[in-house]
């Protein structure tokens, strides 16, 4: 599967619906089967994230090994009457399948089977595209921003008894993540909630590889003092980014809730990030200098040229898991009474950030009995 249209075979589409089933997403599932993320991603894509009805033959259609029956029989020179008697079949059945693929001296069994499988593929028409006037109803609806469960609910108590004006959700987004002819704009999918043009399987996402990083200290490996606030020195850290993505680093002890803000004048390169909070923590007493807990943000890949400056530990949440920093989340959302997103903060300056610090860290905190942070880490202090 690399690029453009390749066929998915079907022991290779069975393991990426149980996979996804699983609550694998396409990426770590395209590694696990060795395929190209595109060419998996592709293939959802074309199925709308649903997967294909399984194909099966109808019990009153010729199989395969009944066609190889009618092809030695014609090889022997049998009549079409006494071939059909021997498969049980009406000769007639028999003359139009021989008449319909080469007649007798042209007919070949595998040959016949393929072209009857591939003429077989009459998909159903779709309700929507059947109905203009539903159509039309549930499109404007979807411009409403209606998610297809209001709609279906709305129709059904709208036209009680009027079945061919109802229709259900699923079969809203079946046709708007499968396409068909005349039906719902795949345009619409931009009025749902999440956007999304194709369906994601319910129930439990498992990590799909994003954002991880090999060699790293996770958050489940951090000394159990750090979890309990017992013992200052533990900080956790974020960026903060201004008007044309400028940026600061917040750090926040966790159990006093002091906070520091480090410039980053010149940009957040990783390198740049390691060498400005290093050179912040370096000013602080021993006592406060024990680890330092991070999102799994690009900014922070130069952690180990950190460690190796200031002899403090970097510890990575998990991906996605900003709450497992919550005094650092809940810090940021307070300076943004200092520091909004319209401002440019290559206006400030290092003085600038400390004076902004001083003035949170002189405000009570309700989870310091109201002491100042600044009271609460000259207390751990002394």
């Amino acid at each position: 599967m690399g690029r453009g249209y390749h066929r998915v075979t079907p022991a290779v589409e069975d393991e990426i619906w149980a996979r996804l089933r699983a609550g694998y997403a396409a990426k770590p599932t395209a590694r696990a089967l060795g395929l190209s993320t595109s060419g998996v991603h592709g293939y959802l894509v074309r199925c709308g994230g649903i997967r294909p009805a399984a194909r099966r033959r109808s019990t009153g259609r010729l199989s395969l090994l009944e066609r190889e029956e009618i092809s030695r029989g014609l090889a022997a020179g049998w009549s079409l009457r006494t071939i059909a008697a021997g498969l049980g079949r009406a000769p007639s059945t028999v003359s139009r399948e021989v008449g319909g693929h080469g007649g007798r001296s042209r007919y070949r069994a595998a040959r016949a089977d393929e072209q009857a499988w591939a003429r077989a593929r009459r998909p159903q028409t779709c309700k929507l595209a059947s109905r203009p006037l539903l159509r039309d109803i549930v499109a404007e609806k979807l411009r409403q921003r209606w998610s297809p469960q209001q709609i279906a609910g709305w129709l059904k108590a709208t036209y009680p008894d009027e079945p061919e004006m109802q229709v259900s959700h699923e079969t809203i987004y079946r046709t708007l993540f499968i396409q068909s002819r005349g039906a719902l704009r795949k345009e619409l999918t931009a009025y749902l909630r999440t956007k999304r043009v194709l369906r994601r399987s319910a129930g439990i996402r498992l990590p799909d590889g994003r954002g991880g990083r090999p060699g790293i200290l996770n958050i489940s490996e951090r000394p159990a003092e750090a979890e309990d606030r017992a013992v200052p020195g533990h900080w956790e850290g974020d960026l903060v980014f201004g008007k044309g993505m400028t940026p600061v680093a917040t750090l926040v002890e966790r159990s006093t809730r002091f906070v520091m803000l480090v410039a980053l004048p010149n940009g957040h390169k990783a390198d740049l990030v390691a060498d400005a909070l290093a050179a912040k923590i370096t000013n602080l007493p021993a006592a406060l200098t024990r680890t330092l807990t991070w999102d799994q943000g690009h900014e922070m890949s130069e952690h180990a040229k950190f460690t190796q400056a200031t002899g403090v530990e970097v510890y990575f949440c998990d991906p996605k898991s900003p709450w497992q920093r919550g005094s650092n989340e809940n810090t940021n959302g307070l300076l943004r009474q200092y520091l909004p997103r319209t401002l440019d903060f290559r206006t400030l300056t290092q003085a600038d950030f400390d004076a902004i610090a001083d003035e949170l860290n002189g405000r009570p905190r309700q989870t310091l009995g109201f002491k100042t942070p600044s009271q609460a880490l000259a207390e751990v202090l002394r």
